[in-house]
């Protein structure tokens, strides 16, 4: 009797998980790179967590991409990269010689994206970055990493933005959130981590008027797509990088190490993505 050799497959694990687009990503690319292989959502419930990711192989998966509120107890479960330890948490999964290991791939999504939307934007001296929750230490971990000498951070709640610095170090700088104005002229890069700007959440007050000309922005909010500061920034000519690009740019990785092969983000990918954002 011959044994049924199965057809890798990821799943993405979070609570709730129905909203995530990550099926819709990584089944174009299984189809599109011809790859037999399944990536589908388990809902799990925090104190279910442990168990299910213990027993993720015997479930069937080669890895997972895992997302809210599991990532800090994704990254004490496994034998987390650097990248994660630095960040904290950890938003994927993979096997490795038997064994689990864990990276955080929002890093290089926030930093792929920026290179595929505004060639150069490295240059820049300062950058500004709003928020200190999960999102902003990937993104200042990415910043300090590709040499950006000054990174301003500004939270709503100042406690946690110096928290954060201290854990980056001296390339780090809090800032108070009433000083913003202050440090927009010399920020050459200035990126939202916050949910400000979100469907249902209050906008983000920036005059990006502040912004030197050469300024990128970037926001991690990708619903509604166009966030008013992107549309702001825009609208002065400024480049942009949205939170579609990076959502598509951090997927990247985790489907190479479960499936063997790179997958690209192709403007057909986006589209695909935006249709259904559209639909919600």
């Amino acid at each position: 009797m011959t044994a049924v050799t199965r057809p890798p497959a990821a799943c993405l694990i979070g609570w709730p998980a129905a909203h995530s687009r990550s099926p819709l990503i990584h089944h174009y690319w299984l189809r599109t790179l011809g790859i037999a292989g399944g990536y589908v959502i388990e809902a799990v419930p925090p104190d279910e967590f442990k168990d299910f990711v213990f027993r993720l192989s015997l479930r069937g998966f080669v890895g997972a991409n895992v997302t809210l509120p599991h990532k800090e107890r994704a990254l004490a479960l496994s034998k987390p990269d650097a990248r994660a330890r630095a960040v904290g948490a950890a938003n994927t999964l993979w096997y490795e010689g038997g064994e689990l290991r864990s990276t955080n791939t929002d890093i290089e999504g926030f930093i792929n994206n920026l290179d595929a939307c505004a060639p150069g934007w490295d240059r820049v001296e300062d950058a500004l970055v709003l928020g200190a929750g999960g999102s902003a230490r990937a993104v200042v971990f990415g910043l300090i990493e590709r040499g950006i000498k000054r990174v301003h951070l500004a939270n709503r709640t100042p406690e946690r933005a110096r928290a954060l610095a201290e854990r980056f170090g001296a390339d780090v700088h809090p800032v108070a959130w009433e000083t913003i104005a202050d440090v927009l002229p010399r920020a050459g890069l200035l990126v939202n981590t916050t949910s400000l700007g979100m469907h249902g959440q209050p906008a983000l007050q920036i005059d990006v008027g502040l912004l030197p000309p050469h300024a990128v922005v970037a926001d991690l909010v990708y619903v509604p797509l166009q966030t008013p500061l992107l549309a702001a920034a825009r609208a002065r000519g400024l480049q942009v990088a949205d939170g579609l690009g990076m959502l598509l740019h951090q997927a990247v990785r985790g489907f190479e190490l479960w499936f063997g092969q790179r997958p690209q983000v192709t403007a057909e990918l986006r589209a695909l993505v935006e249709a259904d954002l559209a639909k919600a």
